[in-house]
Protein backbone atom coordinates (compact mmCIF):
# COMPACT_ATOMS: atom_id res chain seq x y z
CA UNK A 1 0.00 0.00 0.00
CA UNK A 2 1.43 3.32 -0.96
CA UNK A 3 0.51 6.51 0.30
CA UNK A 4 2.31 9.56 -0.61
CA UNK A 5 2.46 12.55 -2.91
CA UNK A 6 2.04 16.56 -2.11
CA UNK A 7 -0.21 17.64 0.75
CA UNK A 8 -1.97 21.74 -0.22
CA UNK A 9 -2.74 23.19 2.57
CA UNK A 10 -4.22 26.40 2.92
CA UNK A 11 -1.94 28.54 5.54
CA UNK A 12 -5.41 30.28 6.81
CA UNK A 13 -8.45 31.38 6.02
CA UNK A 14 -7.47 35.11 5.15
CA UNK A 15 -4.54 33.83 3.44
CA UNK A 16 -4.14 33.74 -0.64
CA UNK A 17 -1.48 31.04 -0.72
CA UNK A 18 -1.14 27.90 0.15
CA UNK A 19 1.76 25.46 1.52
CA UNK A 20 2.90 22.76 -0.28
CA UNK A 21 3.72 19.75 2.10
CA UNK A 22 5.75 17.14 1.20
CA UNK A 23 4.59 13.45 2.66
CA UNK A 24 6.63 10.98 3.03
CA UNK A 25 5.64 7.80 1.25
CA UNK A 26 4.91 4.96 3.04
CA UNK A 27 5.38 1.03 2.30
CA UNK A 28 3.99 -2.26 3.57
CA UNK A 29 7.03 -4.93 3.61
CA UNK A 30 6.25 -8.11 2.42
CA UNK A 31 5.38 -10.24 5.03
CA UNK A 32 6.46 -13.60 4.81
CA UNK A 33 3.48 -15.98 5.31
CA UNK A 34 5.63 -19.51 5.78
CA UNK A 35 8.70 -21.30 5.21
CA UNK A 36 8.41 -24.62 4.60
CA UNK A 37 11.12 -27.35 3.79
CA UNK A 38 11.02 -30.99 2.49
CA UNK A 39 13.07 -33.45 0.39
CA UNK A 40 13.50 -33.71 -3.14
CA UNK A 41 15.05 -36.92 -3.98
CA UNK A 42 18.92 -35.44 -2.26
CA UNK A 43 17.75 -31.94 -2.87
CA UNK A 44 16.54 -29.74 0.11
CA UNK A 45 13.40 -27.64 -0.65
CA UNK A 46 12.45 -24.34 0.85
CA UNK A 47 9.57 -22.89 -0.29
CA UNK A 48 9.06 -19.11 1.03
CA UNK A 49 5.53 -18.25 0.42
CA UNK A 50 4.80 -14.27 0.81
CA UNK A 51 2.42 -11.56 0.62
CA UNK A 52 2.83 -9.65 -2.92
CA UNK A 53 1.54 -5.79 -2.26
CA UNK A 54 3.68 -3.76 -4.36
CA UNK A 55 5.08 -3.37 -7.80
CA UNK A 56 8.30 -2.48 -6.71
CA UNK A 57 10.94 -5.57 -6.74
CA UNK A 58 11.23 -7.49 -3.61
CA UNK A 59 15.08 -8.13 -2.20
CA UNK A 60 15.28 -11.81 -0.64
CA UNK A 61 17.55 -13.78 1.10
CA UNK A 62 17.95 -17.28 1.50
CA UNK A 63 20.52 -18.13 4.60
CA UNK A 64 21.52 -21.38 7.28
CA UNK A 65 22.50 -21.22 10.81
CA UNK A 66 24.59 -23.66 11.92
CA UNK A 67 26.88 -23.58 14.70
CA UNK A 68 25.56 -19.63 15.59
CA UNK A 69 27.03 -18.66 12.14
CA UNK A 70 24.90 -17.41 9.34
CA UNK A 71 25.81 -18.69 5.86
CA UNK A 72 23.94 -17.09 3.01
CA UNK A 73 22.82 -19.00 1.05
CA UNK A 74 21.63 -17.34 -2.54
CA UNK A 75 19.64 -13.85 -2.80
CA UNK A 76 19.76 -9.89 -3.82
CA UNK A 77 20.94 -8.94 -0.17
CA UNK A 78 24.10 -10.77 0.69
CA UNK A 79 26.65 -12.59 -0.60
CA UNK A 80 26.16 -16.19 -1.26
CA UNK A 81 28.97 -18.16 0.13
CA UNK A 82 31.27 -20.08 -2.92
CA UNK A 83 30.42 -23.53 -1.11
CA UNK A 84 26.87 -23.27 -2.00
CA UNK A 85 26.72 -21.78 -5.47
CA UNK A 86 27.21 -24.49 -7.26
CA UNK A 87 24.39 -26.61 -5.18
CA UNK A 88 21.50 -24.03 -5.15
CA UNK A 89 18.96 -23.72 -7.72
CA UNK A 90 16.07 -20.78 -7.79
CA UNK A 91 12.64 -19.98 -8.84
CA UNK A 92 9.99 -17.57 -8.01
CA UNK A 93 6.76 -16.85 -8.63
CA UNK A 94 3.95 -14.30 -7.89
CA UNK A 95 4.40 -14.64 -3.94
CA UNK A 96 6.84 -17.36 -3.90
CA UNK A 97 10.47 -17.67 -4.00
CA UNK A 98 11.54 -21.26 -4.04
CA UNK A 99 15.31 -22.40 -3.43
CA UNK A 100 16.88 -25.91 -3.66
CA UNK A 101 19.77 -26.81 -2.24
CA UNK A 102 21.28 -29.81 -3.99
CA UNK A 103 23.02 -32.86 -2.12
CA UNK A 104 21.69 -32.31 1.07
CA UNK A 105 23.37 -33.83 3.79
CA UNK A 106 23.28 -33.92 7.51
CA UNK A 107 26.04 -31.11 7.75
CA UNK A 108 23.41 -29.09 5.73
CA UNK A 109 21.23 -29.34 8.86
CA UNK A 110 20.71 -26.00 11.03
CA UNK A 111 18.37 -23.20 11.32
CA UNK A 112 17.03 -21.89 7.39
CA UNK A 113 15.59 -18.31 6.87
CA UNK A 114 13.85 -17.08 3.87
CA UNK A 115 14.28 -12.81 4.62
CA UNK A 116 12.72 -10.41 2.23
CA UNK A 117 12.19 -6.41 1.83
CA UNK A 118 11.40 -4.04 -0.53
CA UNK A 119 14.46 -2.96 -2.83
CA UNK A 120 15.75 0.84 -2.37
CA UNK A 121 13.92 1.00 0.91
CA UNK A 122 16.96 0.27 3.14
CA UNK A 123 14.79 2.02 6.13
CA UNK A 124 12.38 -0.72 5.18
CA UNK A 125 12.49 -3.52 8.22
CA UNK A 126 13.07 -7.06 6.31
CA UNK A 127 10.44 -9.63 6.78
CA UNK A 128 11.82 -13.13 7.83
CA UNK A 129 10.98 -16.24 8.96
CA UNK A 130 12.90 -19.18 10.18
CA UNK A 131 12.91 -23.21 9.64
CA UNK A 132 15.07 -25.89 11.53
CA UNK A 133 16.00 -28.27 9.48
CA UNK A 134 17.28 -32.15 10.01
CA UNK A 135 17.64 -34.52 7.88
CA UNK A 136 15.66 -37.34 9.41
CA UNK A 137 12.76 -35.75 9.73
CA UNK A 138 12.55 -33.98 6.59
CA UNK A 139 9.36 -35.13 4.29
CA UNK A 140 9.37 -35.79 0.59
CA UNK A 141 8.18 -33.72 -1.97
CA UNK A 142 6.04 -35.66 -3.31
CA UNK A 143 2.43 -36.95 -4.39
CA UNK A 144 -0.94 -34.65 -3.57
CA UNK A 145 1.39 -31.97 -1.12
CA UNK A 146 2.98 -31.19 -4.70
CA UNK A 147 -0.32 -31.25 -6.38
CA UNK A 148 -1.81 -29.03 -3.70
CA UNK A 149 1.03 -25.90 -3.89
CA UNK A 150 0.55 -25.64 -7.76
CA UNK A 151 -3.05 -26.35 -7.92
CA UNK A 152 -5.84 -24.20 -7.37
CA UNK A 153 -8.15 -25.72 -4.07
CA UNK A 154 -10.88 -25.99 -5.92
CA UNK A 155 -9.58 -28.03 -9.02
CA UNK A 156 -8.35 -30.16 -6.07
CA UNK A 157 -11.77 -30.45 -5.23
CA UNK A 158 -13.66 -31.51 -8.47
CA UNK A 159 -10.59 -34.41 -8.52
CA UNK A 160 -10.94 -35.49 -5.25
CA UNK A 161 -15.14 -35.53 -5.89
CA UNK A 162 -14.57 -37.59 -9.55
CA UNK A 163 -11.88 -40.06 -7.54
CA UNK A 164 -14.30 -40.51 -4.58
CA UNK A 165 -17.60 -40.98 -7.23
CA UNK A 166 -15.23 -43.34 -9.51
CA UNK A 167 -14.99 -45.12 -6.68
CA UNK A 168 -18.75 -45.82 -5.29
CA UNK A 169 -17.44 -43.66 -2.40
CA UNK A 170 -20.29 -41.44 -3.13
CA UNK A 171 -23.08 -40.39 -5.40
CA UNK A 172 -23.54 -37.47 -7.23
Amino acid sequence: MWVGGPLLCQLSPNSKGALLVPVLQVSRGQKVTSLTACLVNQSLRLDCHHENTTTSPIQYEFSLTREKKKHVLFGTVGVPEHSYRSRTNFTSKYNMKVLYLADFTNKDEGIYTCELRLSGQPQTMPQSQNISVLRDKLVKCEGISLLAQNTSWLLLLLLSLSLLQATDFISL
